[in-house]
């Protein structure tokens, strides 16, 4: 564990506002939910990744993906940093790490006169092909997600939840298994992982998944033989038997209804509540998600050895107590307008 903080306060570097976090000698803001003159993302995803901002420091991954996401005019400016990469921001070091959530997903260490404090953003640390990997940081103050931050929360091998669905397509080789999976980094990476437990079947994804699939192509990440999951002449048969991933939306509506006898499955961390599957009719939950369990939560706090944890959105409570009780100083940020899209 790094020292007792000595000289300036974590807050007087970050704290936050109904904005977001908000470095206020560094005049930015840190993944805001809404609008401003400077930001820095962490990642692509719309909870934390907006339009509108004035200036936007990401990976140049991150700003690909919300120029696809938003348009060419998603921000007045753009600046494109690499990991490990030192920027200063009117005085302020800053420098963006492996999150090892999506594609571009980066921590952003904030630095002042000795004082460290790490945006870890939604992190996990399950070995993922498509992204890099997790880069524990030392800290004094570790900002961290607490999405599944409860005990009853551990998520088994993904390529375990593969074997469900390899073995699902043998049980009903008649019946399209349609696959919901959240547009960007769940998408690609259920592919991915369908190929590396040797599944070399054409894939068939819904429209909304095309141009970020092709951007991770063009990112040199693997995906194997995808098709568009359209219906010519309306012929279910054609679709017999296959895999289909779409955004969960989709599965709502008639599109899903038009394949043939359609197996629902959910890629997501939330699949370990049967209450969830059942409500969303899934008929085959697939526990597969892009954040930290339970224990990958407490080790990484562990292994990174903060002074003090701040907790954001997800459940803070318990992963608060869990470090009072470690002897770390710990308080939950109540920060809003963070969902889950990314699991």
């Amino acid at each position: 564990m790094r020292t007792i903080f000595e000289g300036m306060k974590p807050e007087a570097l970050l704290h936050p506002t109904p904005a977001g976090l908000f470095c206020p000698i560094g005049r930015f803001h840190v993944d805001p939910v809404r609008p401003v003159e400077r930001a820095l993302i962490t990642h692509g995803h719309s909870d934390h990744a907006r339009a509108g901002h004035g200036k936007v420091l990401a990976t140049r991954q991150t700003l690909d993906i919300m120029r696809i996401r938003y348009g060419e005019d998603f921000c007045g400016s753009e600046q494109a940093v690499e990991f490990g990469e030192r920027v200063e921001v009117n005085g302020v070091t800053v420098c963006f790490h492996p999150a090892g959530h999506v594609l571009g997903s980066a921590q952003i260490l904030i630095q002042k006169d000795g004082l460290r404090i790490n945006v870890s953003g939604d992190y996990k640390r399950d070995t993922d092909p498509t992204c890099a990997s997790f880069e524990p940081v030392a800290c004094d103050v570790f900002i961290t997600e607490a999405t599944f931050g409860l005990p009853v929360f551990h998520h088994p091998d993904p390529k375990g939840e593969i074997g469900k669905l390899l073995t699902s397509l043998k049980q009903f080789p008649e019946r399209s298994h349609m696959i919901g999976a959240y547009a960007l980094g769940k998408a690609q990476r259920v592919i991915r992982l369908i190929r590396d437990c040797g599944y070399h079947e054409p894939i068939y994804i819904h429209g909304a998944l095309a141009r970020l699939c092709d951007y991770y192509r063009e990112q040199g990440i693997e995906l194997g033989d995808i098709r568009p999951a359209t219906l010519e002449k309306k012929d279910p048969d054609a679709f017999k038997g296959a895999v289909v991933v779409g955004p969960p939306s989709a599965f709502q509506d008639r599109w899903a209804r038009r394949f043939n006898e359609p197996l629902i499955a959910f890629a997501s961390g939330w699949m370990m509540v049967r209450q969830r599957a059942k409500q969303g009719g899934v008929e085959l939950p697939l526990v597969i998600s892009d954040h930290c369990d339970w224990p990958e939560l407490l080790e990484t706090i562990k292994e990174v050895g903060p002074s003090e944890v701040w907790v954001t959105h997800g459940r803070e409570e318990a992963l608060v107590r869990w470090c009072e009780l470690q002897g770390i100083p710990a308080r939950p940020l109540h920060l809003v307008g963070y969902e889950d899209e990314g699991d």
